[in-house]
C-alpha cells in the first residue's frame, strides 16, 4: 500500500482533482489544438501556443511561467538561478520574451516574406491600411471606461492591428501581466479572419460595392505616374521608410526596422541571399516555436479564469471589427469624391493579417464577379497595415511607457 500511496503521489492526479479549474484550462488547450490541426486555424502559431498552455496546466513539471510580482520577485535572478528555482519554461520567458527579443525576429522573418511591390505600385491604397488602426484607439478608449490602466488598455487595443507579434511586443512593454489573454485573442482572430471580414462586409458593403472591378478602374482611369525600375524602388523602400520612421516614432523601430531590414536583404537578392534563407526560415521557425510556447504557458487557471480576461477576450473580437469597418467606411468616403472608385473589400484588408485578409478579400469579390481579381490591390492595402498597426503600437508605447 506504501508503493501504491507513492506512485500516486508521484502522478498528478492528486492535484488536479484539487484544482478543478486546471481541468478546465486543459481543455480550452486541447480545444486550441483542435482548432490548429483540425480546423487548420494559424497551426504555426495555434500549435506551439496551444501546447504550452497544456504542459503549463500539468501539476509538477515547473512548466508554467511564473509572474514576477512582490510575492515571487524574479527579475533580480540570473538566468540559470530561474532556470534552477523555476524550471526551464520560466528561463526561456524571461530570457526571451521579458527583453523583448522574439517578436522583432518574427517581424524580421515576416519582412523577408513580404513583397512590398502591390503597395508601391498602388500607393493611394496604402492609406487604407492607416484608416483600418481605427479599432485599436476605439478599444482603447472603451477599455479606460471599463477602468483598465491606459497601459492596459493599449495593450488590449493594439489587437485591432491584427498582428500577433506587434500585440505581444506591446503587451511586454506595457502590460506584461495580460500577456497570455492578449496573445491568444489576438492569434485567434487572426486565425478566425475568413469568418469576421465576411461578417463585416456583410453588413457594411451593398452588392453593387462589391461588383467594382479594380481592373476596369484601372483601364478607365490609368494611373498618370509609372514606375520605370522597380527593383531599385524596392531596394530603396525600406531604407528610406526605416530612416523617417526612426526619425519620426523611435519607439517603433524594433518592430518596422526588423521589418524593414528583413524586406531589404530579400530585395537585394543573391549577394544577401544567405541571410534572407537565415531570416525567413532557420531564425522566423526557432522564434516562432519558442514564443508560442512561452506565451501558452502564461496561461495558467489562476491567471486566465477571470473576468479581466473575459473582457480583453471580448475587446478583442471588437477592435477586430472595427478596424475592419473602418478601412471599408474610408474607402466609402473616398468613393464619394472620386471618380476612380475602389471596391470597398481592400479597406477590409487593411489589418496585418498578411496576405490571409487579401485571400478573403479575393474569394469575396470573385463570388460577385468571378473576373473581379482584387488580389493585388488588396495587398497593398494589407501590407501597409502591418507598417500601420508597428507605427501605432510605436507610438502608445511611446506615451505611456
Amino acid at each position: 500500500m506504501e508503493v501504491l500511496e507513492k506512485l500516486y503521489e508521484m502522478t498528478a492526479f492528486g492535484e488536479l482533482l484539487e484544482q478543478p479549474a486546471t481541468l478546465l484550462m486543459l481543455f480550452f488547450a486541447f480545444l486550441l489544438l483542435w482548432m490548429g490541426i483540425a480546423k487548420r486555424f494559424e497551426p504555426l502559431l495555434l500549435v506551439p501556443i496551444a501546447f504550452g498552455l497544456l504542459l503549463a496546466n500539468f501539476p509538477g513539471g515547473m512548466m508554467s511561467v511564473t509572474p514576477d510580482n512582490e510575492v515571487n520577485n524574479i527579475a533580480h535572478l540570473t538566468i540559470l538561478e530561474i532556470a534552477k528555482e523555476h524550471g526551464i519554461m520560466n528561463m526561456l520567458y524571461y530570457l526571451l520574451i521579458k527583453t523583448g527579443l522574439l517578436p522583432p525576429l518574427i517581424f524580421m522573418g515576416v519582412g523577408a516574406m513580404t513583397d512590398f511591390g502591390p503597395m508601391l505600385r498602388n500607393l493611394r491604397l496604402a492609406f487604407f491600411g492607416a484608416a483600418a488602426q481605427i479599432g485599436i484607439f476605439t478599444v482603447m478608449i472603451s477599455a479606460v471606461l471599463l477602468g483598465f490602466s491606459n497601459q492596459e488598455a493599449a495593450a488590449l487595443g493594439i489587437i485591432g492591428g491584427a498582428d500577433g507579434p506587434t500585440a505581444i511586443y506591446t503587451a511586454i512593454v506595457l502590460a506584461p501581466r495580460l500577456l497570455g489573454p492578449i496573445a491568444i485573442a489576438a492569434y485567434s482572430y487572426m486565425a478566425l479572419v475568413p469568418v469576421i471580414i465576411p461578417l463585416v462586409v456583410k453588413y457594411t458593403v451593398s452588392k453593387k460595392e462589391l461588383g467594382i472591378n479594380m481592373k476596369e478602374q484601372e483601364k478607365m482611369y490609368p494611373n498618370k505616374v509609372k514606375i520605370k525600375n522597380i527593383r531599385t524602388l524596392k531596394i530603396i523602400f525600406p531604407i528610406v521608410l526605416g530612416t523617417i520612421v526612426s526619425l519620426l516614432v523611435p519607439s517603433s523601430v524594433p518592430l518596422v526596422g526588423m521589418l524593414l531590414f528583413g524586406n531589404l536583404i530579400k530585395e537585394i537578392g543573391t549577394d544577401t541571399n544567405r541571410l534572407f534563407k537565415a531570416a525567413s526560415e532557420t531564425i522566423m521557425n526557432a522564434a516562432t516555436i519558442f514564443l508560442g510556447l512561452t506565451v501558452g504557458a502564461t496561461m495558467t487557471a489562476s491567471t486566465f479564469l477571470n473576468t479581466e480576461t473575459l473582457l480583453i477576450v471580448a475587446g478583442g473580437f471588437l477592435a477586430f471589427a472595427i478596424s475592419i469597418g473602418g478601412g471599408i467606411m474610408a474607402v466609402k468616403v473616398y468613393n464619394l469624391f472620386s471618380k476612380k472608385k475602389i471596391n470597398p473589400l481592400i479597406g477590409a484588408t487593411g489589418l496585418s493579417a498578411v496576405p490571409m485578409a487579401s485571400r478573403v478579400a479575393n474569394e469575396i469579390a470573385l463570388q460577385h464577379d468571378p473576373k473581379n481579381h482584387i488580389l493585388q490591390y488588396a495587398m497593398s492595402s494589407n501590407i501597409s497595415g502591418v507598417i500601420g498597426s508597428a507605427v501605432a503600437a510605436g507610438v502608445l508605447i511611446s506615451f505611456l511607457s
